[in-house]
């Protein structure tokens, strides 16, 4: 996994943001929760684990796999 160098918020912001993208909160969720205006932000901040890749390689549902709107 990446490691991040910064003030503790920082990391911290990406911490969650990663956290919310494990655990499949849609993307429009965690902008609303992070306080982001565009979809951008979520590139920057959310990290893809090797989980994660590992769960989609396998033919699991990723939090990528849907449409990333909430149902």
């Amino acid at each position: 996994m990446q490691r991040l160098a910064g003030e503790p918020g920082e990391v911290a912001r990406h911490t969650a943001a990663t956290v919310l993208l494990i655990i499949g909160v849609p993307e429009r969720t965690v902008m609303a929760i992070m306080g982001w205006s565009g979809s951008g932000m979520a590139a920057r901040y959310q990290h893809v684990t090797d989980g994660i890749r590992q769960t989609v390689a396998k033919g699991g549902r990723g939090s990528h796999s849907g449409s990333g709107e909430e149902p």
